[in-house]
């Protein structure tokens, strides 16, 4: 039985190193970028955007349609890694642990 204590000591630090790597995603800036750096996105690490940056050169009428498309690569570019970077963070806190099959983290 002392496996069992010890095992559930173990969950309950993993538990609070989740809590405070949950909350940290909100502090956290992850960086997208579009164009060579013409179009920027910033998310926090919950995935909702912060800023848009768009350079003064694609503000003309004619570039209305290049510059949403640039708009959702560099969404898509900071997107990825926000996932990559919580995926990062919950594999430090894990430290190996297999999770059973369907069971992700973070729990929401």
């Amino acid at each position: 039985m002392k496996n069992l204590g010890q095992m559930m000591k173990q969950v309950q630090e993993m538990q609070t190193k989740m809590q405070d790597m949950q909350a940290g995603l909100a502090d956290a800036e992850l960086h997208g970028a579009s164009g060579g750096g013409l179009v920027s996105v910033v998310l926090n690490g919950h995935g909702e955007a912060r800023r848009v940056s768009v350079d003064p050169s694609l503000c003309k009428e004619d570039e209305r349609q290049v510059l949403e498309d640039l708009l959702v690569a560099a969404f898509n570019d900071a997107r990825a890694k926000v996932d990559a970077y919580a995926k990062e963070k919950t594999q430090e806190i894990m430290g190996g642990i297999e999770l059973p099959p369907g069971m992700n983290l973070p729990f929401g």
